[in-house]
């Protein structure tokens, strides 16, 4: 890999790996914190399914949000294994900064994760920390923007109590996941460089820790994975 080192990588995603294999195989009881019954029998209706149905439906269901859950920080714990960039622990005002870039972030998945004054907290919370690091630039990155675009915006959210916008100041801004990688790596397509290299990363963690023979081929190899890609980030 160009843009990252390898093995450092694969130890920062190692425990979130682990934790998402560990949720496909765990037993799940869908009763442990009681099951509504009501809900259950209008949706198998509506679905037109059994019961058995739906409750074989709601268990893989809630087994891809705990693997959700389980790779919420996948990004922030990648992006601290770029040499010069740290990795906060949870509770601190942000989630990554880089005294090598003069960088501090808030990491967020997806465009549309923060709604509303979430927004407005993460631009508080950034000219917060910029108090202390004046010199630096805050950024709100969004790893998954919107309708394929890149962008490097100032960001100024407003505010749903008071109607106004947050001041416009060029060092706290808005950022996309390709740029943003970029801008931490100095490689432009350090992100496509991650997206191919995750499968096979994945798959050595688990064989490694709990002695599987997965392969990544199968999903690398599939023309699904090119695509999904490119329906984020354009061609």
């Amino acid at each position: 890999m160009k843009a990252f080192d390898r093995d450092h990588l694969k130890e920062a995603i190692r425990s979130s790996i682990k934790r998402v294999y560990e949720a496909q195989v765990s037993e799940l009881d869908l009763y442990r914190n009681t099951l509504d019954c009501f809900s259950a029998s209008i949706d198998s209706v509506v679905q037109g399914i059994s019961l058995d149905e739906w409750l074989k439906q709601e268990k893989e269901r809630q087994i891809q949000k705990t693997k959700q859950n389980a790779i919420g920080t996948l990004h922030e714990e990648i992006i601290g294994s770029i040499k010069g960039v740290e990795n906060l622990p949870v509770g601190q005002l942000i989630d990554i900064i880089s005294h090598d870039k003069k960088i501090i972030a808030e990491i967020k998945n997806k465009h549309n994760t923060t709604k509303g004054n979430h927004k407005v907290a993460i631009y508080d919370d950034l000219a917060k920390t910029l108090v202390d690091y004046p010199d630096y630039v805050g950024f709100y990155v969004e790893i998954l923007p919107k309708g394929q675009k890149s962008y490097n915006i100032t960001f100024s959210p407003s505010d749903n109590k008071t109607k106004k916008k947050r001041d416009v100041r060029n060092d706290i801004r808005q950022i996309d996941g390709r740029s943003f990688y970029a801008l931490l790596t100095g490689d432009s397509n350090a992100i496509d460089e991650l997206y191919k290299e995750l499968p096979a990363l994945t798959a050595e963690i688990i064989n490694e820790e709990f002695e599987t023979e997965l392969s990544s081929a199968i999903v690398s190899s599939s023309n699904a994975f090119t695509f999904n890609f490119n329906k984020a980030y354009g061609k």
